[in-house]
Parts: C-alpha cells; sequence; structure tokens
C-alpha cells in the first residue's frame, strides 16, 4: 500500500474552533484512522505541526495529542520546504499577515473565514495566490452538515418547485462575562481585533445562499451592538466595540427573498442554534444542524386564521422527517478530506479564496446598508 504524508502547518488550533473541529476531529481523526483511503488504495497521511504564540499551550497540545513537533516560530516553519500546506484558524486581524507569508513560502493554503478583515485584503490574498500556483481553500463547513446536506439534496431533487423565499435564524445567549464566564472569546466583541457577527457569520450566509440558491444580488442589513459592556478572560471590563447581532435581507438571483437574523443576544427556543425555513411553489422545509423536515404542497394543512379561540392544529407534527440515507461524518473532516485529495490528486476544488472574498464582500456590504441606512447591490465582479 502507498503512503503520501502531508505535513499541515496548522496555526491557531490552541483556540476552540481551531483545536476542536480542524485538529482533533479533522486532521488527528484522519491520521488515527490510518489516512485518507482513496480508490486506488493509496493513504494520504496528514501530519500536523502546530504553531502558535504561547510555547506553554503548543507543548501541552502537543504531548496530549501525541503531535511530534509544534513550534512559536511561523516564519522558521513557512521556510521548511517538508511543510506542504499552512492552515490559518487565528483571529481575523493577524489572518491577512501570515496567510501572506505563507503564499510567499508556496505553500498550499486552507484558511478559517472571513479570509481578510476587509475586501481589498480578501481580494488580494486570492490574487497572490493564484499568481504563485498554490491551491487554496477556505472553510466552508456549513456547506456539509447533516441538515445541510438533505436541504441541497431537496433543492436538487426539484421539491420545493419555484423557490420563493428563505427564513433564517442563528444565535444564542452569550454571556456577559461576568456572573458567568462568556462562551466566546472577547476579541469577538472588540471592532478593532476585527470582531463582529457580521465579520463572522455573513461570510457563511453567503456560501449557503450562493451554493444552495442563487448567488445574492442585494442586501440590506441591520447591525447593533445590544450588549455594550463585556467582560474578558481575565474578569476586567471592557466595551463592546463590534456588532453582537445583524438582521439581513437578501435578494437572490431568481428573485428569491432570503432574511437571515443573527445574534449572540437571543435565547434561543428552537430545535437548533440555526435552522433555515425554505418555501417554494410545491414544497416547504425546515433544516438545521442535523435534521430536515418537509411539508409538500399535497400535504399542505389549511388552517384558518382566528384569533378568538386557542389554536388546536398541531403544527409541528404535520411535518415530516428527511431520512439520513447516509452516514454523515463531521462536516469539518468531510471537508478537510476533499482538500487533502485536491492537494494530493487535483481533484476538483471549488471553495477557494476568491469565494471567500464573496463572504467578506457581503459582510463589509452589511456594514455600509447599516450604516447608510440603505440596500446596497451586490457588485458583479466576484460573484
Amino acid at each position: 500500500m502507498t503512503h503520501t504524508t502531508v505535513r499541515i502547518a496548522m496555526n491557531g488550533v490552541t483556540g476552540r474552533m481551531g483545536h476542536r473541529q480542524h485538529l482533533v476531529r479533522s486532521v488527528l481523526a484522519l491520521r488515527d484512522q490510518g489516512g485518507l483511503e482513496l480508490a486506488d488504495g493509496t493513504r494520504i497521511r496528514p501530519e500536523p505541526v502546530l504553531v502558535g504564540r504561547s510555547a506553554h499551550k503548543l507543548r501541552a497540545l502537543a504531548d496530549r495529542h501525541g503531535v511530534e513537533h509544534w513550534s512559536c516560530d511561523l516564519d522558521s516553519v513557512l521556510g521548511d520546504d517538508t511543510i506542504d500546506v499552512y492552515f490559518d484558524a487565528q483571529i481575523t486581524a493577524a489572518r491577512e499577515e501570515a496567510v501572506g507569508k505563507a503564499i510567499a513560502a508556496g505553500k498550499h493554503l486552507y484558511v478559517e473565514k472571513p479570509t481578510a478583515s476587509g475586501l481589498a485584503g480578501a481580494l488580494k490574498l486570492a490574487r497572490l495566490a493564484q499568481e504563485a500556483g498554490v491551491k487554496n481553500g477556505v472553510v466552508q463547513d456549513k456547506l456539509f452538515l447533516p441538515g445541510l446536506r438533505k436541504l441541497r439534496r431537496l433543492v436538487e431533487s426539484g421539491f420545493f418547485g419555484r423557490l420563493l423565499s428563505v427564513r433564517g435564524e442563528f444565535g444564542y445567549w452569550v454571556f456577559e462575562g461576568d456572573t458567568q464566564p462568556a462562551q466566546r472569546p472577547s476579541w469577538n466583541y472588540r471592532a478593532e481585533d476585527g470582531g463582529g457577527i457580521a465579520a463572522d457569520m455573513f461570510p457563511h450566509w453567503e456560501y449557503l445562499l450562493h451554493e444552495l440558491f442563487g448567488p445574492v444580488r442585494s442586501v440590506q442589513a441591520h447591525l447593533t451592538t445590544h450588549i455594550p459592556r463585556r467582560w474578558d478572560e481575565s474578569g476586567a471590563p471592557y466595551d463592546a466595540t463590534a456588532d453582537d447581532a445583524a438582521y439581513g435581507i437578501f435578494e437572490l438571483a431568481g428573485g428569491i427573498v432570503a432574511q437571515i437574523n443573527s445574534s449572540w443576544a437571543v435565547r434561543v427556543h428552537r430545535d437548533e442554534l440555526v435552522e433555515f425555513q425554505v418555501d417554494g411553489t410545491e414544497g416547504s422545509a425546515v433544516a438545521g444542524l442535523r435534521h430536515c423536515r418537509i411539508q409538500h404542497r399535497a400535504g399542505t394543512p389549511k388552517p384558518v386564521w382566528n384569533p378568538d379561540v386557542p389554536a388546536s392544529e398541531p403544527f409541528r407534527a404535520q411535518w415530516q422527517d428527511v431520512p439520513d440515507n447516509a452516514d454523515f461524518d463531521n462536516g469539518f473532516k468531510v471537508q478537510w478530506e476533499l482538500f487533502l485529495r485536491h492537494v494530493v490528486r487535483d481533484e476538483p476544488w471549488r471553495w477557494d479564496l476568491a469565494a471567500g472574498a464573496r463572504g467578506v464582500q457581503l459582510a463589509e456590504l452589511a456594514r455600509r446598508s447599516s450604516s447608510e441606512g440603505r440596500r446596497l447591490d451586490v457588485p458583479e465582479a466576484i460573484r
């Protein structure tokens, strides 16, 4: 059996997302299962090299997971000819410079979103990667979640008929940090550090809308900071300068209207932390991270509005679960597998830095829309 080892410099894996999803549940999971097996029996074996600023954290992480190599010297790691791929899960403000260095070093790239703090930086990275001829990818994990893979199946089968609208609800209550520790890092709430829910979530909404329903043609958004004072990891109070809620209306190609609310200041009254309802002339669906439920035109009840009597219809019970019909692995791991196939075998890949720039563009337009109080068209250049 032939083995191909891919050495991956993983920067930012001491953080929650980088550690849990990318290192443990993706790269180490692939390593521990003996690698990714290809059709001809070849196995791609990922070998992580941990990179970061804290030697103490990196050493502890390496010891815990049996990782041989780690370093606090990014330049030295990028200068190592045995490193094939650079992965970045740092805070947004640090990403553009590090990715630029990796491109200059000739490394293939796989990066978290947003790819840069602004559109100009995101487009520059996409251009530099193309000119350098390095393979590049952006994490677009929600496309690979079970509930949304079922939703894609419905779209591609024509279940909805003519698509009319998409309504999304995302968020949960993030504690301020005074009486209970916050579930998210404090930099998320500081604009000067690249924080803000629009910067974080609108890139997700862009690729989901683009891939499942059509390109975004216009955006109208309202961004706000509902909780202006929070407490950081050391217990010190600070002013929240970034938006913690964003309310957006998007017009898609074909006249489809999408409305998505994103908030870290909302309490959850739904089955999952994110849910999308899609309505079409022939049917509707509600999809979350794992589940997907449908109601076809032929089975749609005929409710009558009567505020004078209590509701008697079991509305939730009138929907049908979409079966799994497949084994769904971790969404981050699935996309890592596709990227490694792209690097080693040049298999098809479309989630590149240009696609990532579209997400940065949408977040930037949302901020402008909110500050100017008007709807903005999405330029065609990187649609």
